[in-house]
This record gives structure tokens, sequence and C-alpha cells, in this order.
């Protein structure tokens, strides 16, 4: 295997590929790429045996072959070279030489064979979504996917497809971030899929606000989604998703509407004398007017006073003041409605005049 590929056009593949590989691993395969060189294109893979990342470039000079070269040293190699360099790579016996100019390094190789590749999917479905409306509803929601979790189906994304509608979901059993946009892709079959935590965050990393379209292929474990030359395939947490709807509070008739940007500032400065294990803070709500109260235990106290309209009086709950304003920051507009039962009850937060993005948060006992 011999190709030589500019440094820019090999960094951007690797940078798309190298967050999927652990740097601790079972296997020591899975530590390298797999690399494929073949019909003037050179391809790499990187997996963690749930997640798998293919890119590829075009490149020079080449000699079919593959290969597994070791993830992060090959790409902190090519990050660390001049710009506009370039690069040739050479396989001899069990080494890669990589030159570039008067670099020169050798680096350790494992053979293809020994790569794991999620091979021979049954994909029964394919749509095809605007690549920025994704992006958008996994920013505004995956902060609420839970971390290691031993309910495991929540220590992900939960992706509703209906006839004409799509949601993203995501819970940890302490708030709930629910978005709904339209679609018209055609679904043939209603769907939920739960895409395990690592594949969100790489999706995330992927996806950017452009007018393209990417390609969502359903198997009955497996989601694959291609975007250009970028192949992302993930399996699938096996578990049922809770009923988030049941969790909206209905009848929440106390509504407070805020100025995002005040409310949140008044959050912000607040939280500096908060219980710093619970993160409390206290919603006293009267009418036309909020206050926000921080307590924590050697005896401080932040007191906020904000102007809001409301249809309350004396009513009182605490919350997580870090889940506020996570909720805060996935809401569109400039405006916030908070819409409140009783001091028991969960508060629901959306903008005043739509309900495509709702967050609930549950309550504390201060």
């Amino acid at each position: 295997m011999r190709f030589s590929i500019q440094r820019e056009a090999l960094l951007k593949p690797l940078q798309q590929v190298v967050g999927v590989v652990e740097r601790r691993q079972t296997l020591p395969v899975l530590a390298n790429l797999l690399v494929v060189a073949d019909a003037d294109r050179v391809t790499f893979t990187g997996t963690d045996l749930e997640v798998e990342m293919t890119a590829g470039a075009a490149v020079q000079d080449l000699e079919p072959g593959e290969v597994t070269i070791p993830a992060r040293k090959l790409f902190d190699i090519c990050r660390a070279l001049a710009d506009g360099s370039k690069i040739e790579f050479k396989l001899s016996g069990d080494r890669v030489s990589v030159v570039a100019g008067r670099s020169r390094f050798t680096l350790a190789t494992l053979p293809a064979s020994e790569f794991p590749v999620i091979d021979n999917i049954e994909l029964n479905e394919r749509i095809s979504l605007p690549e920025a409306t994704l992006k958008d509803l996994m920013d505004r929601t995956a902060f609420a996917m839970a971390h290691q979790d031993v309910r495991y189906y929540l220590n992900g994304l939960l992706l509703d497809l209906r006839e004409h509608s799509l949601r993203c979901v995501a819970t940890d059993g302490h708030r709930l971030a629910l978005v709904e946009t339209a679609h018209s892709a055609g679904v043939g079959t209603p769907r939920q899929i739960i895409i395990p935590r690592k594949g969100v965050l790489e999706l995330q990393g992927l996806f950017e606000s452009g007018d393209g379209l990417v390609d969502l292929e359903f198997g009955r474990n497996h989601l694959r989604i291609r975007r250009g030359d970028v192949v992302f395939t993930s399996k699938l947490i096996d578990g049922r998703f809770p009923d988030y709807e049941a969790v909206i509070p209905i009848g929440a008739d106390k509504q407070v509407r805020l100025v995002k940007d005040h409310v949140r500032s008044a959050l912000q400065r607040a939280a500096i004398l908060s219980n710093e294990k619970y993160r409390g803070v206290k919603l006293e709500v009267s009418p036309n007017k909020l206050k926000i109260v921080a307590h924590n235990p050697e005896q401080e106290e932040a007191v906020e006073e904000l102007e809001a309209k409301t249809s309350a009086s004396d009513l009182g709950v605490g919350f997580n003041v870090n889940y506020l304003l996570d909720a805060l920051n996935a809401l569109p507009g400039e405006e916030v409605m908070l819409c409140l039962r009783d001091a028991n009850s969960s508060c629901l937060l959306r903008a005043p005049d739509s309900e495509q993005a709702r967050h609930v948060i549950m309550p504390l006992r201060l």
C-alpha cells in the first residue's frame, strides 16, 4: 500500500473519525484506524464496537492495500506537520512510514483482518432529512441525556419518527427536553429509536448548519447516517423509552412570562450563593413579580427580583438552577414561559407562542 496526500485533505477525515476511538480499549486493534486505499481514494474507519465512523479523501500515487494504523498517533502527527505539507504513506511489512519533507515517522501496524467492521446489517427503511434540522434538534435536547445511569435506555437520545413529524427527546429522570419539527420525508412506519450517548455526541460534532440533506437508514438494531462521504453507523439501545408525554405537566395554569436574558442573568447571579451540592434556588411568584432566592450552608443568601407577567400569587417552588439554565439556553426566542401548578409539581418551560420545544424540570425540596 502506498499513497500521497496533502496535509489539509488528510486532517479533515482524521478529525471526523478519531473521536470514535476510545483511549482505553479491550482489544489493541480498537486503538487503530482501518486504512483502505483503493480506486484513487483512501478511507479511514474508527470504531468502539458500538459506534463506527468512516470518512475518506482523494489521493495520488496510489498502490491499493489495507492496514490498521494507531489512530491518535497518526492524528497527532498530521496535526503537528506544517500547513501545506505533502504526506507520503508507504507500507513495508508490519510498519508504515509517514514522510513529509524532512520529517519521517515509522508506525507499527496491525492486520486489517483483525479490525471489527460493522457489516451486513439489515437496513429496512431510508429517509432524507435536512442536516441543519437534525443538528438543531440534537443541540436543543442532548444536554438532558443521562450519563452512566443504571436505566441504560436513558443514556441516549430518542428519535420519535412519526408520519409528518420528528421529535427528539432526552431525559435523565430529573428533567426532560423535547423538541419537535414537521417533516415531509415520508416515514413508512412510525418508529422510536434510542441513539446511544456517544453516538449523539459524535453526530453533534459532525453535523453543520448547512442546507444539505443527510440520509438516515434504519435497521432493527442499527442506525446508519450518510453525510457526503462520511458514513456513521451506530448500534441502537435495546430498551423501551419512558412514556415521556405522561411527564409533561397538565393543568399547569400558573404562568410566568419573562424576558429570557433577564431571568438567565438573574439565575446565574443567584447560583453563586446556592448550595454547591444541590444547586437549589427557590422561585417565588407574586403578582407581576418573580423572586429568585438562593441559600447555602454558610447562611449566605442571594435574592433577585424580576418584573414578570404572572397569573399566580404566593407560589414558591425549588429547582436545580443548572437545569433551569440549560433549558433556557436551549429555548428559542427572546421570552420564556414558566408553567407551574403547585409547590410539588414540575415546571414546564417553553416559548410563549410555541410548543415546538418543551422542557420539564422536577421540583427540589428546599
